[in-house]
């Protein structure tokens, strides 16, 4: 089976097409680096000839509320159109659980408009919403550093490793389209104040971690529930400790 997947080279889409390829498929790891840009259609008709699914795991450069709608839009109406001009018979695309929660975000609004798009394109699909990933965790630090301290949302969160989410996906492209959205989370919830202090805990750092009812995750407040999926998710099997402890092996 050919499969494309846009974002070939990223987090996710590296380990997606390393999963596909020694499960014997034919697996183009599509990037602007490739000569295929989704945003722009260049190589893009060339690309899905004879490809039966698109996994589309790419994510905009600038989260800049007009630039991240406008990536989303070019970028999935093109796959869109060269999809059903090749019959490609699956589009997969990886969202975010809470998306439909999150509209005071530009990104989200654009995530949701991506969603949009594939589910009225008329090509079979499956969405799959993750929780976020593990390895956002130092950026999500840094993004809430007050001073001498982290201050972050008093909200729950269920993060999940890129080898799960990865594991997946590759499990999505080859079955059947669901036309449809699930959910997937990490095996363990947290307040993210508990989560983070554990972060930095882990990695030596001693700055304090207070919440914050009035601290927004990509410019939108959350209630307490925003980022965790109760709609039966499935869930990963690897915890923070097993995270942390292979990502200090790797390094």
């Amino acid at each position: 089976m050919k499969i494309v997947i846009n974002g070939g080279t990223g987090l996710i889409g590296s380990k997606t097409v390393v999963r596909l390829r020694s499960a014997g498929h034919e697996v183009v790891a599509a990037s602007p680096q490739s000569g295929f840009n989704s945003v722009t259609g260049e190589g893009v008709a060339e690309t899905l000839k004879g490809a039966q699914v698109i996994v589309d795991l790419s994510n905009s450069p600038s989260w800049e509320d007009a630039a991240v709608l406008e990536f989303f839009q070019k970028s999935t109406d093109n796959l869109i159109a060269a999809a059903r001009a090749n019959g490609v018979k699956h589009y997969v695309a990886l969202s975010v659980v809470g998306t439909e929660r999150l509209q005071a975000s530009g990104y989200f609004v654009a995530k949701l408009a991506q969603e949009t798009l594939i589910k009225n394109s008329g090509v079979p699909y499956t969405i799959v919403h993750s929780t976020q990933f593990f390895e956002l965790l130092g950026f999500l630090v840094k993004s809430w550093e007050v001073g001498d301290k982290v201050v972050v949302p008093a909200a729950l969160i269920q993060p999940i490793a890129s080898d799960d989410v990865a594991n997946v996906m590759a499990e999505v492209a080859l079955a059947a389209p669901r036309n449809g959205t699930f959910e997937i989370a990490g095996p363990e919830r947290f307040t993210i104040r508990d989560l983070i202090a554990e972060y930095l805990a882990a990695t030596d750092d001693a700055r304090a971690v207070e919440a914050s009812a009035d601290v927004p995750y990509s410019g939108a407040k959350l209630d307490e529930a925003t980022l965790v999926s109760d709609d039966n998710p499935r869930l990963g099997k690897i915890d923070f400790d097993q995270w942390f402890a292979s990502r200090a092996k790797a390094a």
